[in-house]
């Protein structure tokens, strides 16, 4: 299959943009509907917790799985990488996953705003899209959501203030995909 590689492509391809919690959903439907498994290897909670998390995710909720040691709860949220499409297009070279269609990084706008539909893509497959975070008590706001990097400034010739400064922390690096904190205390 041929997946295409600019922007110009990916829209004569006729490719719809979908937001996570409409790709969870539509991709659960299709589960449902062919009575496929949804959580191979999830014993004992098909009364209980799964139809819970189908209700959630048909209802486009966030979710949070509460519990004791050993229920199986980081075991489900690594699998719901499955109802995620196998792959989406992102912009080449950007740190947060960039939408083609609608960047929202400064590297995003301004390759889009340069190139155009000649805009280059990158494909990123569905177990790439999770990100998760075991919450031990050394975990700071950087490591979550980014922090200014004073080297990227003065190589890039930015001021601190500068987006292009910032390293991003894991939960930009997870945009178009399923970030998790796991272990909260």
């Amino acid at each position: 299959m041929h997946l295409p590689g600019t922007l110009g492509e990916l829209k004569a391809s006729g490719y719809k943009r979908v937001s996570v919690r409409d790709e969870l959903r539509a991709n659960l439907i299709k589960k449902l509907r062919a009575s496929e498994t949804l959580f191979p290897g999830i014993l004992g909670y098909s009364e209980t917790v799964i139809p819970q998390l189908v209700n959630a995710i048909l209802s486009r909720h966030n979710i949070i799985l509460l519990g004791l040691r050993g229920q199986a709860k980081s075991r489900i949220i690594r699998q719901l990488t499955e109802l995620l499409d196998e792959r989406i297009p992102v912009i080449a070279g950007s740190e947060v996953n960039d939408d083609p269609f609608h960047p929202i990084s400064a590297y995003g706008r301004g390759q889009l705003e340069l190139l155009g539909d000649k805009l280059a893509l990158a494909w990123v497959n569905r177990d790439q899209r999770f990100v998760e975070k075991l919450a031990t008590p050394d975990v700071t706001i950087a490591d979550i959501i980014g922090d200014v990097d004073p080297i990227k400034a003065a190589k890039g010739g930015h001021l601190l203030s500068d987006e292009l400064t910032i390293h991003y922390g894991l939960l930009p690096r997870a945009n178009r995909g399923i970030f998790a904190i796991n272990e909260l205390p």
